[in-house]
């Protein structure tokens, strides 16, 4: 398990949707669910991959202008973007590959 830093504005964000989705007190659960499921109508499972990009980045990227034009634009650049930041403002590299989870810190250079 790794843990990451979470700015307070993510915090309360977060613990506001945690309070809408009705699973706030639910420590243990996880912390992104669906919020409909058409099959089995079960919500207590993780979000399926697909659902993540198809729903959710690419939904609120379009809504921001960002297009099928934009090449490369998926989840790992977004990660790719938040590492890059972190690094701009001052974050510790070593710090930065743990968050990413990379065994070697070359990796850690090469994806920012």
């Amino acid at each position: 398990m790794r843990y990451v830093p979470v700015g307070m504005k993510a915090l309360r964000l977060v613990t506001e949707q945690l309070k809408v989705a009705g699973h706030k007190e639910d420590l243990e659960g996880l912390l992104f669910r669906p919020v409909r499921n058409r099959v089995t109508g079960e919500l207590d499972k993780s979000l399926h991959p697909g659902s993540v990009y198809q729903d959710i980045v690419k939904r609120y990227g379009t809504e921001v202008g960002i297009t099928a034009d934009v090449r490369e634009f998926c989840v790992h650049s977004l990660r790719a973007t938040a590492a890059t930041n972190a690094l701009a403002h001052g974050a510790d590299i070593a710090q930065v590959q743990e968050w990413l989870g990379h065994a070697d810190i070359s990796t850690t250079r090469a994806d920012v």
